[in-house]
């Protein structure tokens, strides 16, 4: 029971904070702030107005710091400065609303309105330029840009605003994208990287946006299925698989980096797996290959205690197979990664079978005991409470 009750307060964290916008000024939520008083209210620009509606337009999810940017500018453009008490310790996400709001101090309404309205035409602007060079690129993917030339396939994660932290739908799409490179027979090898200063940040939050008390097992199971595949589609890929970490990685785009080929860093990323801070462990067969590549102590530190590790660490671990000065990473990784392409496919698939299928079997029963307790902990006391305090404390 005590769980369950967990779990309700943390879904209602999620659908406050992450699905429903943390009150976001759009004409589909705004009873929710008593926008139908703040018509009422004079002074209110026609830009103000017209933003207000194109933030009913965004299509995606804009990020905790910006929603609360938007409500705050939002309370000060129509009430002023703050005028409430700040809400309980409890109310994380009223916490958070209240604080986003007093930071602005005594900023003007005129002031904040001028900031409401390049905030939200900012994010629209940027999502109908992505989606607009998505239509000209032919694109079929809407998390990730992919392309192949002379045998190099590469896999750009696409989310730079976003820290191309990965979605559900981002899951999906690389899973496919892995798939539709194994068996093109003009890849050769592939290379996974990054858009923007960041590898990957890991799990979106909004992935927990729909979970209540009543789904929550089944949200868990299903989110079990979902990681057990894709971590499947790298243990099971049969071509060259190389990393190019443009960034710092977090999570899941770390933990499977021990099933990659080659990885190459940017002297600049660092690597985190902070599973134990948010109640929950590892995956991406980590458990097996981490201790494998660094030795049971130095895997133990990165999985069991979190720590961060820089580039030259994971190369001197074993995880990162060469670093590369920030300035120059892309000059000098690309070409090389070109030479390899040139390479014969047939060779280059036979060579990796010999050394890699002996642990197939191993690495699929790792995957599955690793989603089976991570599906146990994603319902456990320990693991909600641990990310509600982590919201609590990022926001």
């Amino acid at each position: 029971m005590a769980s369950l009750r967990c779990a309700a307060r943390l879904a209602s964290v999620y659908r406050r904070g992450v699905g429903a916008g943390f009150g976001l000024a759009s004409p589909k939520n705004a009873p929710a702030w008593g926008v139908s008083q703040v018509r009422l209210m004079s002074g209110l620009s026609p830009e103000f107005e017209s933003a207000k509606a194109r933030l009913g337009t965004l299509t995606e999810d804009p990020g905790n710091e910006n929603k609360l940017k938007i409500y705050a500018l939002f309370k000060q453009s129509t009430v002023g400065a703050v005028n409430t008490k700040r809400p309980g310790m409890m109310d994380f996400v009223g916490r958070a609303k209240w604080d986003a709001w007093n930071s602005l101090g005594s900023m003007s309404q005129e002031e904040a309105q001028k900031s409401y309205v390049e905030l939200v035409n900012s994010l629209v602007g940027a999502e109908e330029a992505q989606a607009q060079a998505q239509a000209e690129s032919g694109q079929k993917y809407k998390n990730l840009i992919v392309s192949c030339e002379n045998g190099l396939r590469t896999i750009t994660l696409n989310r730079p605003t976003k820290m191309n932290a990965i979605t559900v739908e981002m899951y999906e799409e690389w899973i496919a994208a892995l798939k539709e490179a194994a068996e093109d027979p003009a890849t050769v090898i592939t290379v996974t990287t990054g858009a923007g200063n960041y590898y990957c940040s890991g799990n979106d939050l909004s992935n927990f946006a729909n979970v209540t008390p009543e789904n929550m097992h089944e949200h868990s199971k299903n989110g079990g299925v979902l990681l057990n595949r894709f971590v499947s589609s790298f243990i099971d890929f049969p071509k060259p698989l190389i990393a190019v970490i443009n960034g710092h990685a977090i999570g899941v785009s770390v933990t499977v980096l021990g099933l990659y080929d080659a990885v190459y860093a940017t002297d600049k990323a660092t690597f985190n797996t902070p599973f134990s801070n948010l109640g929950q462990s590892p995956e991406g067969c980590s458990s097996y290959t981490f201790p494998k590549l660094m030795g049971p102590g130095k895997a133990n530190e990165m999985l069991l205690f979190n720590k961060k590790i820089t580039a030259h660490e994971a190369c001197d671990l074993g995880l990162v197979t060469e670093v590369f000065p920030d300035a120059s990473l892309q000059q000098e990784v690309w070409p090389r990664l070109q030479a390899y392409a040139k390479l014969p496919v047939k060779s280059l698939v036979y060579s990796k079978a010999l050394s890699r299928n002996m642990e197939k079997d191993i690495l699929h029963k790792v995957n599955d005991m690793e989603c089976d307790r991570l599906v146990e902990r994603w319902t456990s006391d320990d693991c909600i409470n641990a990310v509600m305090k982590f919201l609590s404390r990022k926001n």
